[in-house]
């Protein structure tokens, strides 16, 4: 039997462009990864769990109030911004797109969720994929099958028994250039710009891509989606709550 070859990421891509709409009023001012949770901004929990795993070539993709993420470079070394220009008439195909010379060895994630174990950003890997939680219950979000290892299929609408896809991806750097291209077919060529950049390899290209999943723990990390989410981990936030009920 020929072990799996090991992989290890080398670099960073984190997408920070959007606008936040659903945590509203607070991003009004504030673009949702530099929203503070408990006294720290959301995307220091990531940058400093990838330079805990040795990432240290990490690239912000920003867009909406990018000028707020420029001291970023000066707080962590080797960290540098690409700006989307596209950011408020694209979906995040066009965040992924304008940082594709940096696919391979790498490792996306975004930028609005909070890190609680650095472990799951381990740089090594066998199969590009997702790192994934296992669930019984019905949940939403894209909801993967996987057997001996690989993903075999996924669910946009969710379901249950499965494992939920999580937005943190490693990509070898065959996958890595073979992502690129398909991110060029889809957003220059057939102008296909509403889509998620997840959809490429997933649905759009399925048969080009041996992707696994990194188990984690649901605890490991918290996705906030919305005012209230955020509320409920940082209750100096109910406040806005509050106003809206007003």
């Amino acid at each position: 039997m020929i072990e799996p070859q090991t992989h290890f990421v080398r670099r960073a891509i984190i997408m920070a462009a959007g606008i936040g709409q659903r945590m509203r009023p607070v991003t009004l001012t504030t673009p949702k990864p530099l929203v503070p949770v408990n006294g720290v901004r959301m995307i220091d929990t990531v940058i400093r769990a990838l330079r805990e795993n040795g990432i240290t070539e990490i690239y912000v993709v920003v867009g909406y109030r990018k000028e707020q993420f420029q001291p970023l470079e000066v707080e962590y070394a080797g960290l540098k911004l690409i700006e989307n220009p596209y950011y408020d008439t694209c979906n995040n195909i066009s965040s992924l797109y304008v940082a594709r010379e940096h696919l391979g060895d790498s490792i996306i994630l975004d930028g609005d969720q909070i890190i609680y174990n650095p472990a799951i950003l381990a740089p090594e890997f066998a199969l590009s994929g997702y790192n994934a939680v296992w669930t019984d219950r019905e949940t939403g979000e894209w909801l993967m099958q996987v057997e001996d290892g690989v993903v075999r299929s996924c669910s946009r609408t969710g379901g249950a028994h499965g494992w939920q896809l999580y937005s943190i991806s490693r990509w070898t750097a065959e996958d890595g250039a073979r992502l690129r291209r398909h991110l060029e077919i889809e957003f220059e060529e057939k102008g296909n710009r509403q889509i998620y950049w997840d959809d490429v390899a997933m649905f759009c290209y399925p048969q080009e891509y041996r992707l696994g999943i990194r188990e984690m723990q649901r605890t490991d990390i918290i996705e906030i989606d919305d005012l209230a989410e955020l509320a409920g981990i940082d209750p100096s936030y109910s406040v806005y709550q509050e106003g809206q009920k007003g």
